[in-house]
């Protein structure tokens, strides 16, 4: 059996999830459904099954520490992860995961799979990939589709010429991209077809043939990008030249529609790519769903979430709801209309509505931090460094900090004086003052910051050196 190799793709900006899901921290690095992620339950999927390698992850710069550390969290070692320069969609970031591994393993299988989507049933999800591998073996591409259960228009389906049969693999007739509800509802009638799952299984060789007789134009650059792609600290980041080049498309509009060696496999698993509230909803069960410190009294079909610590959120009467909390954002939305939670953060963004895009809890290589205060010349702050992290050596134009340990053992310089900071101590940094903030020890340090200053943006930063190598990145203060 010829070995297959996942392919991760972890991009997106999740604004139907907004507040819990922003463009800085989409849903894939969210608990939604149970314990771990999104993003963690795809990249274990495949793991340990018979011929399966690890995983390969296309991502973007802002994600990269966020996959590494979630993928640490669960153990798990990626073959690769593969940085995109900008967002170019799902046709250059598989075509440049099957160049990446045609050029060690040419007869690899490619398992394409999205990091947004819930299938918890994984035996019976391993069982459609296993069907899908002499086909694949075949030189057809196979993608997976899920069977429907009800009208949904936010999914794009796929028509077949007779009703789907399990484990069987079967010609695609055409794919349908997202209906109207009279379309949904006699589609569903039909009984012909399935949801498209957005997952594909196919050999390198053979995706690469379909883009050279379907996007051409794609092969140069994305394969000039590839081939001139640079090692960075466990990460391999595309060539940024070529990558310009790339025309933005998706590998629906550049390969599928046009192929015909395209067959389908239905999953025979639940299946939910959780892109509004109301898939969140009916992924726990349906019902009154309470989610975090949440009280519901003669509630009904209607999902109460609280991420916001010491706070409480208390429902009376409540019917067909979503009311999510976080520390700066409040969403209170009928179930129905969750679609319409993207119309509401493009509206926000319109307004430059910082919370639109940008999430409380700022995640960076070394740890995180979220504002706990700010007003006119001032800024509190939480910051958690994990053991052995350390924040760049920099300085700041417009504001001074004072730093006061909560918990672990922080080695704090300023200056040309290093020191070692315990509990309940504390430290200035003058406007200007060359600082860095490092945990030589094994547990977290956590500390307050409170900044004063006429400008507190992230980008007020002078950076001297960096263990992470972040240079001039847009985003990468502290």
């Amino acid at each position: 059996m010829a070995e297959i190799f996942p392919v991760l793709l972890c991009g997106g900006s999740g604004t139907r999830l907004w507040p819990v899901s922003r463009k800085s921290f989409p849903k894939q690095f969210v608990p939604l459904t149970g314990q771990g992620t999104l993003f963690q339950a795809a990249a274990s999927r495949m793991l340990g099954a018979p011929d399966v390698a690890s995983p390969v992850v296309i991502t973007n710069s802002d994600f990269r520490f966020i996959v590494a550390e979630q993928l640490a969290e669960d153990g798990i070692r990626p073959g690769a992860i593969l940085i995109e320069p900008e967002a170019k969609n799902t046709g250059p970031a598989i075509l440049a995961a099957a160049l990446h591994l045609a050029a060690a393993h040419p007869e690899a299988l490619l398992l394409v799979m999205p990091t947004d989507h819930s299938i918890p049933d994984i035996d019976a999800f391993r069982a459609a990939v296993a069907a899908g591998v002499p086909r694949a073996l075949a030189g057809q591409i196979v993608t997976f589709g899920v069977r429907p259960d009800r009208p949904e228009t936010g999914y794009g389906w796929i028509e077949l010429g007779s009703a789907p049969v399990d484990g069987a693999a079967q010609k695609v007739q055409r794919f349908v991209e997202k209906p109207v509800l009279e379309k949904a509802e006699a589609m569903l009638a039909e009984g012909r077809y399935l949801w498209n799952a957005g997952i594909f299984l196919f050999s390198a060789r053979t995706l690469l043939a379909a883009f050279a007789d379907h996007a051409p134009d794609l092969i140069g650059p994305v394969g000039e990008a590839v081939a001139g792609a640079r090692a960075d600290l466990g990460f391999l980041r595309l060539a940024e030249g070529p990558w310009a080049k790339v025309r933005d498309i998706s590998v629906d509009f550049a390969v599928l529609e046009k192929a015909a060696n395209i067959e389908v496999i239905p999953l025979g698993a639940a299946w939910s790519d959780l892109g509004d509230w109301n898939a969140v909803w009916r992924e726990n069960g349906g019902g009154t769903v309470a989610q975090g410190p949440v009280t519901a009294i003669d509630c009904e079909g209607s999902l109460l979430r609280s991420e916001v610590e010491g706070q409480h959120v208390v429902g009376i009467g409540l019917q067909d709801l979503v009311v999510v909390a976080m520390p700066d954002a409040v969403l209170v939305a009928d179930r129905a209309r969750a679609q319409e939670v993207k119309t509401a953060v493009a509206q926000m963004k319109a307004r430059s509505v910082r919370q639109a895009e940008v999430f409380p809890r700022d995640h960076r290589p070394w740890g995180w931090f979220e504002t706990l205060a700010l007003a006119d010349r001032f800024q509190v702050k939480r910051i958690v460094v994990k053991p052995g992290a350390a924040l760049s050596l920099q300085s700041h134009i417009h504001r001074a900090e004072h730093w006061i340990v909560v918990s672990g053992t922080a080695q704090v310089t300023v200056g040309d004086e290093v020191k070692l900071l315990s509990e309940n101590q504390s430290v200035y940094v003058p406007l200007g003052a060359v600082h860095r903030l490092a945990n030589p020890g094994k547990v977290p340090v956590v500390l307050i910051e409170v900044q004063t200053g006429a400008y507190l943006g992230e980008d007020d930063i002078i950076r001297y050196e960096d263990i992470y190598a972040r240079g001039d990145e847009k985003g990468s203060a502290r």
